[in-house]
């Protein structure tokens, strides 16, 4: 079946990654229907920014409803599960919804699509259930490690969802994209962070742990990811990682997009936003030749290149009135 003919559904559509996947499916003639997390204001979150809103089927509710996942699932091929909590820091002060909405909300999406007969299934796991790399590069059969809340219901949700694949031959896999980063991304993610304060004129920056590394990979190559995991019969019942095989520190990134902006700030250290010494993850770096070689993957951004998209994008007055630099934003 051409792209053109599946009928996908998109859930966390509202999001960083899940509204340039959308955009992305979109433009290549795929019919979606996208889920935004209901709220009374009929707000969309980022589908609202996009040109192709028009020839999107916005859906408003939630995964935690197991009747409403049945509902939304009926007539549909393909299903992108990004639907999630994510911020870790929040993950400290409400485990609790991150249970309901990271492991039950897979759960309803897995049962929902194995009783529609839906075609494919790719969940979204992400590098945090690795936790700080017992060696490098890390591949799909590092150990797992729940450093924090967040991470263990990810590993959580993982294993719900490959327990349908082995029990109901359920055609899916996990995608477990390293550190995403790009346009649109949420105020509590470092880069975003780093260059609000930048562009609105702050000589010192407050960041937290500058030593840490990590595997960025620039939002557009990540959703390329998916899209190719989707179409490849080879992926089904497989974890694959999406990375780009390059080791980053924060501290590294910050100099980058300092020289990008043109900037002499100075980073700052405050202590709210370290995470707990045996919660921080230290050492992030993705081995991508599962995916290179179920599907031929590779990325197409370098960090220099992904950097000045991202900073260009944040750095126009528009987005940046979005964004709140004096706040922090667990």
């Amino acid at each position: 079946m051409k792209r053109s003919q599946k009928k996908i559904l998109i859930t966390g559509a509202d999001g960083f990654i899940g509204s340039h996947l959308t955009e992305m499916l979109i433009k290549s003639g795929a019919q979606v229907k996208a889920l935004s997390y209901y709220n009374s204001f009929n707000y969309w979150g980022w589908l609202e920014d996009l040109d192709c809103i028009k020839d999107i089927e916005v859906l408003t509710g939630d995964v935690r409803d197991p009747h409403y996942c049945k509902h939304i699932t009926k007539n549909v091929d393909v299903i992108f599960h990004l639907a999630a909590l994510i911020a870790i820091p929040y993950s400290y002060v409400a485990p609790d919804s991150y249970v309901d909405t990271n492991i039950k909300g897979t759960l309803n999406i897995c049962q929902a699509a194995l009783e529609n007969g839906c075609e494919r299934v790719i969940h979204t796991s992400t590098s945090e259930v690795y936790g700080t790399a017992k060696y490098v590069p890390i591949d799909e059969t590092h150990p797992l490690q729940p450093q924090s809340p967040y991470s263990a219901t990810k590993i959580g949700a993982d294993a719900i969802a490959g327990s349908f694949y082995n029990s109901f031959n359920l055609p899916l896999t996990i995608a477990r994209p390293f550190n995403a980063y790009g346009p649109r991304q949420s105020a509590r993610a470092f880069i975003p962070t780093i260059i609000t304060q930048i562009a609105d004129g702050k000589d010192e920056i407050q960041l937290g742990a500058l030593t840490p590394t990590r595997d960025l990979t620039y939002v557009e190559d990540i959703c390329r990811g998916f899209v190719v995991l989707s179409e490849s019969d080879n992926a089904i019942g497989e974890t694959v990682n999406i990375g780009s095989n390059f080791e980053i520190s924060i501290g590294d990134v910050f100099s980058i997009i300092k020289d990008i902006m043109k900037s002499d700030a100075l980073a700052v250290t405050e202590d709210e936003r370290l995470r707990p010494r045996t919660s921080e993850v230290y050492r992030l770096w993705c081995d991508n030749t599962k995916i290179h070689t179920l599907t031929g993957f590779t990325p197409q951004y370098t960090i220099r290149e992904g950097l000045e998209k991202t900073v260009a994008w944040f750095s126009n007055p528009v987005n940046l009135k979005k964004y709140k630099s004096d706040i922090y934003n667990i």
